[in-house]
């Protein structure tokens, strides 16, 4: 059984989940492609990234089940936008057949594919890619094979990953000294849980020495992280948090967190001013509000569904 997230956690995490989904569904078209670029995808860390990620907050919003049907309308909408960016798929898929040994086209469309949003020429596609021998032997950083294997479970190519082998292959999988976590290493843990428990939906896919480690480890470096107020981090080790089968919940980390957030939703990234530039300040902070969304979102689901467990 996993453990509640208490009242007042959750009264936080609602907030601030409904608040962040506000702001990126009112600043969605700061993300739209330019008219005369529609179709190139060719750098995927601008426009295109944003869409992904908001893509992804918004299936996991869906998924867990904000309780307002106005919530779950902005969701939609969000998702129905960057489907509609993307072209209904068509962008996905003709990046995917200029480049097949890139993973970006799978990975942005699993969420949006579990959402009941689908390609079938890419469906078709990624399908035959997936049995290719050099699919399997493209050469990645274990954190982002587990996102391919993740990606290809969400879009329903199938589950034939070695789930063990993969974790293993991770820095938090060799369980290592923790005082030797640095900023990108910790960015790449947070990955790994997210892949392997599909953002918190299958919390005891992680094997159980993995958990101790985490449920050791995590309050500490949330301190540190906490304290020089790197928020997108911090946020990210929240939704670790909830990945995990007895969430820790630190009433203080989340007060903290929430008290950073902006009142129209934005959550900045860091403790420096934000820009009044609006589009710099999407730009800029989008990625913190997405993960905001998310963390809200999944603690929200973890009070809800302990309590109905009671």
């Amino acid at each position: 059984m996993t453990e509640p997230v208490a009242e007042p956690v959750a009264r936080l995490a609602h907030t601030m989940a409904t608040r962040a989904l506000g702001w990126l569904h009112h600043n969605r078209e700061r993300g739209r492609f330019p008219a005369e670029t529609t179709a190139d995808l060719t750098d995927p860390n601008s426009t295109y990234k944003s869409l992904g990620e908001s893509a992804l907050a918004a299936s996991l919003l869906l998924r867990e089940g904000l309780a307002s049907p106005a919530e779950q309308r902005l969701a939609r909408e969000l998702l129905d936008f960057c489907w509609s960016q993307l072209g209904n798929g068509d962008l996905l898929y003709e990046r995917q057949v200029q480049f097949p040994a890139m993973t970006d086209p799978l990975e942005v469309y699993g969420p949006l594919a579990r959402s009941g949003y689908r390609h079938r020429r890419l469906h078709e596609l990624l399908t035959h890619l997936h049995g290719l021998t050099s699919q399997r032997g493209t050469e990645h950083v274990p954190n982002r094979r587990l996102a391919v294997a993740s990606a290809s479970r969400m879009a329903g190519l199938g589950d034939e990953a070695d789930w063990p082998a993969l974790l293993g292959a991770t820095w938090l999988g060799h369980t290592p000294e923790p005082w030797a976590i640095d900023w990108m290493t910790a960015y790449c843990l947070t990955h790994t849980v997210f892949h392997a428990t599909d953002w918190g939906a299958r919390p005891g896919d992680l094997p159980a020495h993995l958990r101790e480690y985490l449920e050791t480890w995590l309050p500490v470096w949330l301190d540190i992280w906490c304290e020089v107020k790197d928020w997108d981090l911090v946020i990210e080790l929240l939704i670790v948090d909830a990945c995990l089968p007895h969430p820790r919940s630190d009433p203080e980390i989340w007060r903290r967190v929430a008290a950073a957030q902006h009142g129209d939703g934005l959550m900045p990234r860091s403790g420096e001013p934000v820009t009044e530039d609006p589009d710099e300040a999407f730009h800029a902070h989008h990625h913190t509000t997405v993960v905001a969304a998310i963390a809200g979102a999944l603690a929200v689901s973890r009070h809800r569904g302990a309590a109905a467990a009671v």
